[in-house]
């Protein structure tokens, strides 16, 4: 890294520049820049940390850090010495639900052992038997024994062990970076980020607005999802994303319409799968103030058997999923909660102190009773203790432990929960190394939109770690360590640098008549994602949503945001980026409307005409029992693109990408070793991203 200054609207603002310059410190960055770091030394770069700058918004804040279940997840290729898998097996578990491209599903797979065993020499603490063995377990939407955890903190283990090898490497890590946006130059297809300006929010007050300028050659986005933007999330505190400054750059993203939702606590935010359902635990309501306690789940099934089974079943099929309402399925209890809590004002919490409580007349609870697949489960895990929490103290002795470690203790209280929104499975469209449809500009991470409609558990953590791997050889093997020349680049984006620096001042006097504070602006932001852009939708209240985030955006940008000093900038600045970013996701949800998509993954379409979900859940729009469009799978082979088009009405444009297929190459060794020696399997034609232009 060379650090300097340059000289923008009369300021002296830091300058750093590096090779390759990587956003986000998380899981999937750190990984990132350890490959990076580990190619350029194979090539005989002297020095390759100098090459590599990590800068995060909040080293030890982020998705990776804080966020997790009961056993969080890492999916991978199996590795039981006893069951057979193959990548392309993989492959087709990836892309099952549709509108996941096949390439960088079989790339997750063919090197998802190279991501794993990486973690593991890292020192992360994936369990294995006697002989080596990592043995598996199975995950939603999971046809294969492919999951392994290390526990509730995986996600933090990885983040952290890959920090610790960064810096063993003398990799630096510039911590506190707010990123205000990226500077750009060329158009169309030779647009390139040449620079970025980010913001410490400790040292706004000070000569330079505490702006610092950074320039790259390549860059790695790795900022993780848009978490902030919903009112009912479990991503943790300030997970906010960046993906309002890469719109802004031009990168095409895809599948904006698919998230992950289930329930969560939120006290304490934290994913409730895993064995914190499989132990059985209870499942009331109360009103506000916590009283007139109510056993509601009743309301929904036939007999108590039946209903503790299912919360058994929202183990591991944790996510809300909407082809799973009917017929008194697992994601029943999910609409069931949404009901009491959203409906009906009221709390809905879990309680590991008792059993399940059904009506009157249906007889007390007995494990005996349980459906077999849920009993012969218990069985097997020699769970068969007569209160929840000596279940899950025997399954999972880490899953109380990490709620005792926020000051929540399960042996003597209940836990808060909602339906909350967890992971988002669109983002950034990339090709199979992971580079955006901006060249040198790769995504990674929660950021790239590499995964379909459904994901298995876990397989985000995979995929994490092999876009991180696939970024850092094509950097190193295709691009490499050269550059960038900054006095050149910064010159070329100068007028861009000042343009920023002058928005930035007029933030600072935008007080007109009316304007919100940025705390106000986030929350209109977040209930209209909640109640229109979540897990239920309706075509109505979308277009209603989009055309007022439009507007709130315009005037946002036109004046209305009231930045009280500069301590406010940084958050003002975020709440115009998850405006942006919210429209975004928004336009594309009255696009699938316009496609007649149905209900698919973890959302459901709203439809007076559709089916029935249950007649005791009752839309208090219509004061009829909620029914949804079932999905139109003829959609499947499609990918909805979208793209920042800021001098239109509508701010974006939609498109229609195929899915491009599960590769089926047939190669001989030596011809497949020419092509490698020669760097041809760099230069096959693959798009980038999106094929539009």
């Amino acid at each position: 890294m060379i650090e300097t200054t340059t000289t923008i609207a009369g300021m002296t603002l830091p300058l750093r520049v590096a090779n390759t310059i990587i956003g986000g410190a998380g899981a999937a960055g750190m990984n990132c820049a350890v490959r990076l770091v580990e190619f350029f030394r194979a090539k005989g770069v002297t020095n390759p940390h100098e090459k590599v700058l990590v800068v995060t918004g909040g080293l030890a804040l982020g998705a990776s850090r804080m966020s997790g279940s009961d056993k969080q997840t890492y999916y991978k290729m199996g590795t039981s010495p006893r069951v057979p898998d193959t990548a392309e097996d993989f492959a087709k578990a990836l892309t099952s639900f549709g509108c996941c491209h096949g390439d960088t599903a079989l790339v997750e797979g063919i090197c998802s052992l190279r991501g794993f065993y990486h973690l593991v020499e890292a020192g992360v603490p994936f369990p294995h038997d006697p002989c080596g063995a990592f043995i598996g377990y199975k995950t939603d939407h999971d046809p294969y024994e492919r999951a392994t955890s290390a526990g509730p903190k995986t996600s933090k283990f990885m983040a952290e062990h890959l920090e610790a090898r960064a810096r063993r490497k003398g990799l630096a890590i510039i911590d506190r970076q707010q990123v205000v946006d990226f500077v750009t130059v060329g158009e169309a297809e030779q647009r390139q980020i040449a620079g970025m300006v980010c913001v410490d929010p400790t040292q706004v007050e000070n000569e330079a607005m505490g702006l610092t300028v950074y320039v790259a050659a390549n860059w790695v986005l790795a900022g993780g999802g848009p978490g902030e933007i919903y009112q009912a999330t479990v991503y943790p505190p300030r997970q906010r994303g960046i993906h309002g400054p890469g719109f802004k750059a031009g990168l095409v993203a895809c599948n904006l319409t698919e998230s992950q939702y289930g329930l969560a606590s939120i006290k304490f935010r934290w994913n409730v799968s895993g064995t914190y359902m499989q132990a059985v635990p209870r499942i009331y309501s109360t009103d506000a103030d916590s009283r007139d306690e109510r056993e509601f789940l009743t309301e929904y099934f036939d007999d108590l058997p039946a209903m503790a089974t299912n919360i058994f079943l929202k183990g591991y099929q944790w996510p809300f999923d909407a082809q799973r309402i009917t017929g008194h399925q697992s994601s029943l209890i999910d609409m069931a909660v949404h009901q009491e809590t959203v409906d009906r004002g009221r709390r809905v919490w879990m309680d590991f102190l008792q059993n399940p409580v059904g009506k009157s007349g249906w007889g007390p609870f007995e494990l005996e009773s349980l459906g077999p697949e849920a009993l012969d489960y218990l069985r097997k895990t020699g769970a068969l203790h007569a209160t929840p929490i000596e279940r899950l103290a025997h399954m999972n002795p880490p899953a109380i432990e990490i709620y005792a470690e926020h000051n929540i203790d399960l042996h003597r209280e209940p836990l808060e929960i909602a339906v909350c929104a967890q992971h988002h499975n669109g983002g950034f469209a990339v090709g199979k190394w992971w580079e955006s449809s901006v060249r040198h500009v790769f995504v990674i991470g929660e950021m790239a939109g590499t995964h379909g409609v459904k994901r298995p558990g876990g397989s985000a953590l995979n995929a994490g770690q092999v876009g991180g791997l696939r970024a850092a050889e094509y950097i190193a093997n295709v691009y490499g360590p050269d550059g960038p020349d900054a006095q050149a680049v910064s010159g070329r984006a100068k007028q861009g640098l000042t343009d920023i620096v002058a928005r930035l001042a007029r933030l600072l006097e935008s007080n007109q008549a009316g304007a919100v504070n940025p705390r106000q602006a986030m929350d209109q932001i977040a209930r209209r994602m909640t109640q229109f852009g979540a897990h239920l939708r309706s075509r109505r209240g979308a277009a209603e949503a989009l055309s007022q985030g439009r507007e709130q955006y315009r005037q946002l940008v036109s004046g209305g945001l009231a930045v009280g000093s500069r301590r406010d900038l940084p958050d003002a600045l975020a709440a115009l980026q998850q405006c942006l970013t919210h429209v975004a996701m928004l336009k594309a949800i009255c696009g699938m409307f316009d496609r007649r998509a149905g209900s698919r993954g973890s959302h459901c379409i709203l439809d007076e005409e559709g089916i029935e979900m249950h007649p005791a859940l009752i839309d208090p729009q219509t004061h009829k029992p909620y029914r949804f469009r079932p999905e139109n799978e003829s959609l499947r082979e499609n990918v909805l693109s979208i793209r920042y088009a800021p001098d239109t009405e509508e701010l974006f444009e939609l498109w229609d990408e195929s899915v491009r297929p599960i590769p089926d190459r047939q190669i001989a060794f030596e011809p497949a070793w020419a092509e490698f020696r020669s760097s041809k399997i760099y230069l096959d034609g693959t798009p980038n991203g999106a094929s539009k232009a």
